[in-house]
């Protein structure tokens, strides 16, 4: 079988060539993002691979059904960069695919020591040969109550790290048997984790009113989706000193911005700028599913899930 794989970087290129083979997949690489005007290299296949770091339009999906395209494998958990009802109606699936939680856990312990401990204020300071040391002391998290918003596969590593640390743990999640009210969690929490998919229901689910009934003093660690919180309002809450510190994976507006080289380019989004500006917040460029081991996992299984539907065609 044929697929044509998007948006592949060359660590990505070398492990699709590695295992298509052994799926008997013949690839072809494209290094651009798919897009309407390279969508008829798809042709010849009904399966293709897409990255997760640029928005795939409806013209897109138009063009790639023109050309025979019935699957798409997004490398990536979520799908929110893409119309999934609108690729529906035309015929055409999209599926997502699982990697290591273990990437994001990780990041998610570190980024929260480095919000606790004022690394990041540490870092930029040294970097400038002011070797102070904060004027808040840090804090450790056996002391600490920390709320996880989401206990998928993600979330559910996270809490095994937490035990590690001695923290007192609260979760929410909707799905669960017996959930915590979300109120509740965030009055108690001392730091709030996110772990939920993006859509219209948990867009912005952390809004002025549920960021002002966070503990007061709390922190913030978003690895899911900047949509999931009201930037502006954590902006506010930030600002005001309500709550002590953030540190983001994640931004609300990140398209276009993360993954490219703007150190020359005006940016068009001022919460980010602002979120920046202070030393009590991190920001990252949505990296921490990024490591070896789940590069490995995304190649794997998006081209599992292009074998799993050809064959369920030939069979169905």
């Amino acid at each position: 079988m044929r697929i044509t794989i998007y948006g592949c970087e060359p660590d990505e290129a070398a492990a699709f060539r590695e295992m298509a083979p052994r799926f008997d997949v013949s690839a072809t690489i494209v290094e651009a993002p798919v897009s309407d005007a390279n969508s008829e290299l798809a042709s010849g296949g009904r399966c293709v691979s897409v990255g997760h770091k640029t928005p795939i339009t409806n013209a897109t999906l138009r063009a790639l059904g023109r050309a025979g395209v019935e699957y798409v494998s997004t490398r990536s958990i979520g799908d929110d960069h893409l119309d999934v009802a609108y690729a529906a109606g035309l015929g055409m699936r999209v599926g997502t695919v699982a990697y290591s939680p273990d990437s994001v856990a990780d990041y998610t312990l570190m980024l929260m020591l480095m919000a606790l401990r004022g690394a990041g204020s540490l870092v930029r300071r040294a970097e400038v040969h002011d070797y102070r040391l904060n004027e808040t002391r840090g804090k450790e998290l056996r002391d600490l109550t920390v709320g996880v918003v989401g206990t998928g596969r993600i979330g559910r590593a996270v809490i095994d790290r937490l035990r590690g640390f001695g923290s007192r743990i609260l979760t929410y999640d909707k799905e669960a048997a017996d959930p915590v009210p979300l109120a509740e969690l965030l009055r108690h929490s001392d730091v709030v984790t996110l772990h939920l998919p993006l859509t219209a229901e948990t867009h912005h689910l952390l809004n002025r009113r549920r960021v002002a009934v966070m503990k007061p003093g709390a922190f913030l660690v978003n690895t899911g989706r900047g949509g999931l919180v009201d930037t502006e309002a954590l902006v506010a809450a930030l600002d005001s000193g309500r709550l002590s510190g953030a540190a983001l994976d994640v931004v609300e507006g990140e398209e276009g911005i993360f993954y490219a080289d703007c150190r020359t380019t005006p940016l068009d989004n001022k919460p980010l700028l602002r979120l920046q500006e202070m030393p009590n917040v991190v920001v990252t460029p949505h990296t921490a599913y990024y490591t070896d081991h789940s590069l490995r996992d995304t190649v794997e299984n998006s081209l599992l899930n292009c074998v799993e539907f050809e064959n369920g065609k030939r069979h169905g």
